[in-house]
């Protein structure tokens, strides 16, 4: 059973329609009617086989007005590195202190995990529990490094990671209702643009199948985008 308005919301929207991007934003501003500050998130159906390894797509942008999200961050390291974690907002840093606690308590009060190369052996043994929730240290997507002042600040101004799922779709937050319409679409240009440039050489026939754009309580609008 849908709520009033929602059904309200859905009234506003041409369901078979694809709306320009700007389009799509203003609409998702009117739909947005809840009482908090709602995230507004893109789907993109993509024209790849997730099975096939050489046809994931997969990657990280940092979105010029962030997410609006308070992102805690957990880093694992020790020593200097450590102090520069600190030094530079991370919301947790330890080392086998912190490994411990999410092994024994289940303990998962962070949105990203970041650590050295030389922790990663000791990282690796969380990969059953970090894995599932998206929360695994990779190279790939600049939270195993040894520059982790610069992969937190990154984190902590708006870097995401996009990644294509079982059923070959990419969901991603571009930002909040309150951001206004310019400031979303700048957002989304630039994640649409890395999404397109992820295309997988072994990707066959149309690669951007479907757009869609929705915030967290409102109906999804599809989305016309020209690479």
């Amino acid at each position: 059973m849908k709520g009033k308005k929602y059904v309200d919301s859905l009234k506003l929207i041409e369901t078979s329609k694809q709306y320009d991007p700007s389009e799509a934003l203003e609409l998702i501003l009117k739909t947005a009617k809840a009482k908090f500050d709602e995230t507004v998130e893109l789907h993109v159906k993509l024209g790849v086989d997730p099975r096939h390894a050489d046809q994931q797509v997969r990657g990280v942008v940092i979105l010029p007005n962030g997410t609006g999200k308070k992102v805690r961050v957990l880093v694992i390291a020790k020593g200097a590195k450590a102090d520069e974690a600190t030094a530079a907002g991370a919301e947790f840093v330890g080392a086998e202190d912190l490994i411990q606690k999410i092994q024994s308590e289940n303990w998962f009060g962070f949105d990203v995990c970041i650590t050295t190369p030389d922790m990663m052996g000791l990282v690796g043994r969380l990969g059953k529990v970090l894995g599932p929730k998206g929360l695994m240290p990779n190279p790939k997507s600049g939270t195993v490094t040894m520059d982790v002042a610069r992969a937190v600040n990154d984190v902590k101004s708006g870097k995401v990671e996009y990644r294509v799922d079982k059923t070959a779709i990419v969901h991603v937050p571009i930002g909040k209702a309150s951001f206004g319409k310019e400031k979303l679409l700048e957002n989304l240009q630039t994640l649409m643009d890395a999404i397109v440039k992820a295309k997988p050489s072994a990707a066959k026939g149309t690669y951007l199948k479907s757009i869609a754009l929705a915030s967290t309580m409102g109906p999804g609008i599809k989305v016309a985008y020209r690479a």
